[in-house]
């Protein structure tokens, strides 16, 4: 059975980094070398004393090279008459982490952050330089930092388009793969075509096999590709497009301009189930931030959840002329709008201001519930105009083909050029009005914060003697 903790971020442990300051140098090292805990950093706004790294690091006339710390406490003024940049950036990191340094007596400490299924190891590792990592208890009114968990090829290439919206708050779910698998199939009703999607697996399959090689750092992406051109080449299949209306395939389902009005309502339709499960995650989401009296009140929870449910049974209702499912309607829909009231008016100073406040931003929330929810045509619509435009294709194509020689290599070239800017054109759109779609209507329910990402502090450490 799913737990919801194997969907949350990675559990972080608030710690302390405790050590005699005759070992506090050699306890850091083992901390940077394991890169597994971010220390509290406190900018002085200053780059140091006269002999600090910092210093001569801003002197060094060279460009910083990657940073290095050494094991052993190195000579400063033989780094920089060395050129050892990358040294000096080591020392120059290490003395940010020492200015938050707490003293008493001989003993100094600092505190971090540090994932919890980590902390044995991490402890163990400084206990050898004669530090300790101490558990603490997590401050009130601060958050963890947020480390998402990597589950796989698929998980990581679908990351970034989480991070594109911001940082997952740490009491918040992870919406990483829900968030690719629903892109990649709004992305492919858009752009249902066989042969445009088998493009696409090719070019997936490229970005596998790191070719081109100019291309390599694009290599994680290939499954967030591939997922793409899979959903695009099933869509094809099922709307009978193999680079355009070329009757390589049958139409398995429908063809996207015979039947425009039947793919919006149903393109509308999945819109709702995809705003239901938003509202869901959403509901979660605020009862694991603040409790169950935020998710209950919450315009992106229970109450917001209950309001879009009530309203889209009555439109049912309504629509089907079923009188009594109207009414049952028309009262969840109330209970979820009174309830979202209660919780806007208790945000607001109160009094006949809060009133007029609370009454506006309900009248925004029904009103965006409607647009968000006609928003997802869109899917239907640009899957029409990508069949549109492989129709004229196709039919300029036929027009030339058989009127001659000349006139045949025309239509080779109309077939190609024409299909290749479909391609490009529906491929652009397709990816901006899915991304659209996820952030605006989907993200703006499920995430209420921002979280800020846990960056451990991880330097490789140079073990040979430097010369002095």
């Amino acid at each position: 059975m799913l737990r919801l903790e194997s969907v949350a971020p990675v559990r972080m442990q608030r710690v302390a980094i405790v050590a005699p300051r005759e070992v506090l140098r050699g306890t850091l090292v083992r901390i940077a070398e394991a890169g597994c805990v971010e220390i509290d950093r406190v900018d002085d706004g200053g780059p140091g004393p006269p002999g600090s790294a910092t210093r001569r690091l801003q002197r060094a006339r060279s460009e910083a090279a990657d940073a290095v710390l050494s094991s052993d406490p190195p000579d400063l003024d033989a780094l920089e008459r060395a050129g050892r940049t990358d040294l000096l950036a080591g020392e120059a990191q290490l003395e940010e982490r020492l200015a938050g340094t707490v003293r008493r007596g001989a003993v100094a400490a600092l505190a971090g952050w540090c994932p919890s299924a980590e902390v044995p190891a991490a402890a163990a590792r400084i206990a050898g330089a004669g530090g300790a990592l101490v558990p603490l208890r997590a401050p009130h009114g601060i958050d963890p930092p947020t480390m998402l968990r990597s589950t796989g090829a698929v998980h990581r290439s679908f990351t970034p388009l989480v991070r594109a919206y911001g940082t997952v708050p740490y009491a918040d779910l992870d919406p990483t793969l829900p968030a690719g698998l629903v892109y990649v199939v709004m992305f492919g009703v858009m752009f249902g075509d066989a042969g445009h999607g088998a493009l696409l697996l090719l070019a997936a399959l490229l970005l596998r096999l790191g070719r081109p090689r100019r291309l390599a750092s694009l290599h994680a992406l290939w499954p967030f590709v591939a997922g793409a051109g899979l959903a695009g080449t099933l869509a094809g299949v099922a709307y009978g497009e193999f680079f355009g209306p070329t009757g390589g395939l049958p139409v398995l389902w429908r063809n996207p301009l015979d039947a425009p009005v039947q793919l919006l309502a149903l393109a509308v339709g999945l819109g709702a189930v995809l705003l239901v499960l938003a509202y869901g995650a959403g509901t979660v989401n605020r009862w694991r931030e603040n409790g169950a009296a935020s998710a209950l009140y919450a315009a992106n929870g229970i109450a917001g959840s209950a309001l879009f449910l009530g309203l889209a049974v009555l439109a049912g209702a309504v629509y089907l002329s079923r009188t009594e499912v109207a009414l049952t309607g028309a009262a969840i829909a109330l209970v979820g709008l009174f309830l979202a009231g209660y919780g806007l008016y208790a945000a607001t100073g109160g009094g006949p201001g809060g009133v007029a406040q609370t009454g506006v931003q309900l009248f925004d929330v029904v009103v965006r519930m409607g647009s968000n929810l006609v928003s997802f045509a869109r899917l239907a619509a640009f899957g029409i105009t990508h069949a549109a435009l492989g129709s004229i294709v196709w039919e300029g194509t036929t027009a030339l083909a058989g009127k001659g020689a000349a006139a045949l290599v025309a239509a080779v070239v109309v077939f190609v050029v024409g299909n290749a800017l479909a391609f490009a054109l529906e491929a652009l759109i397709t990816g901006i009005q899915a991304l659209r779609l996820e952030f605006y209507e989907l993200f703006s329910r499920v995430f209420e914060g921002q979280g800020r990402p846990f960056h451990p502090w991880h330097l490789p450490v140079q073990h040979t003697e430097v010369a002095q």
